[in-house]
């Protein structure tokens, strides 16, 4: 397990809780990014791990840092800007792909320019197998495996609060592309922000929800044959990460993760028929590195189901992904099935 994972952006917010699971678990990853005094600042920690400097405009330093491994996991946003030359990189040297992203044009941009060449050249590409992205993927996998069709797929996101990071603050700027809704079985331009009240559990209880079209949107349409895909976000966490004053999110616990709580429900429905899942647990950033670190054992040991540019949610069998997740990390309900009246 030494050396076969990078971890470009390790110094970040989020690559700083991979690096910590990844490292609790025994491997050794190497630690990559741009910024060599934060890379020598973050081996203080870890002395027995290799650093390697590259820079995404210097594509010759991306290969010489990847050459090694057998994955590389992108940590580093805005990923409108680093995904590109990284995949490129890691095509060039036939290595497999992972990133955290949220920006749903970063990873539609994969999938339409990256396919063909990750089939030719037989390697594993994941956009978005986060939070966003890729926690809805695989409750909508597991939601609906037994349906060939699904008439519509929701998420609600709830946060009883949302402390941004400098990351997600600066890919905010950053991402100022149309965004996406999925309806009639397409990609469709948000029009309209539309609204309605959720009843989450506590302590998020009942909240304003609107619709906030994400990485999912993208990841979930890809391989499930649904009709119309929402994405709904809390408004109160809207409210925080709006703010300028809305402070970074500070550490709490002894796994450095921030008192923040979240709940994400998905709701599938077919004709008369709805299931739901709900998936709860403490910090959005911190449950990235769990997600992450399951698929990257999955590809380490061969337990995948689809080559190329790819989801959580089709690369693996989502409901044993689901219940390989620690429970400390994040709790995965039971599915419930009603009917429609």
């Amino acid at each position: 397990m030494e050396n076969k994972i990078v971890i470009y952006g390790a110094y970040g917010h989020t690559g700083k809780f991979l690096v910590a699971q990844l490292y609790q678990q025994g491997f050794k990853p190497v630690l990559s990014g741009r910024d060599a005094d934060k890379l020598n600042a973050l081996s203080k920690d870890y002395p027995d791990l290799i650093t390697k400097v590259a820079d995404i405009n210097q594509p010759e330093t991306l290969d010489k840092a990847f050459a090694d491994a057998e994955i590389i996991v992108n940590c580093a946003g805005p990923f409108l800007d680093t995904a590109e030359p990284i995949i490129q990189s890691t095509l060039r040297l036939g290595k497999h792909y992972l990133d955290v992203s949220a920006e749903q044009k970063a990873v539609l941009d994969i999938f339409e320019q990256f396919s063909e060449q990750a089939k030719i050249a037989n390697v594993i590409i994941i956009p978005a197998a986060a939070f966003y992205g890729g926690l809805a993927d695989l409750l909508s996998t597991t939601l609906t495996k037994d349906w060939d069709q699904v008439d519509e797929i929701s998420s609600y996101i709830g946060l009883d609060s949302w402390h941004p990071t400098k990351g997600t603050r600066l890919t905010g700027e950053r991402n100022h592309y149309q965004r996406f809704m999925f309806e009639n079985n397409s990609l469709q331009p948000v029009l309209e922000v539309k609204s309605k009240v959720w009843d989450f559990p506590e302590p998020i209880a009942t909240q304003e929800v609107v619709t906030v079209p994400l990485s999912e949107i993208i990841t979930i349409s890809r391989h499930i044959n649904v009709n119309t895909i929402n994405t709904y976000l809390s408004q109160n966490s809207l409210t925080d990460i709006r703010n300028d004053k809305t402070p970074e999110p500070k550490a709490a616990d002894e796994k450095n993760r921030s008192n923040q709580v979240f709940c994400m429900e998905v709701v599938a429905t077919k004709g008369n028929k709805s299931r739901s899942i709900t998936a709860q647990g403490i910090d959005i950033y911190a449950v990235t590195a769990p997600l992450i670190v399951e698929a990257l054992k999955r590809i380490l040991t061969g337990k995948i189901q689809k080559q190329g540019v790819t989801t959580l949610g089709e690369a693996f069998d989502a409901t044993d992904f689901l219940n390989a997740l620690d429970t400390d990390d994040i709790v995965i309900s039971e599915i419930k099935e009603t009917e429609i009246n």
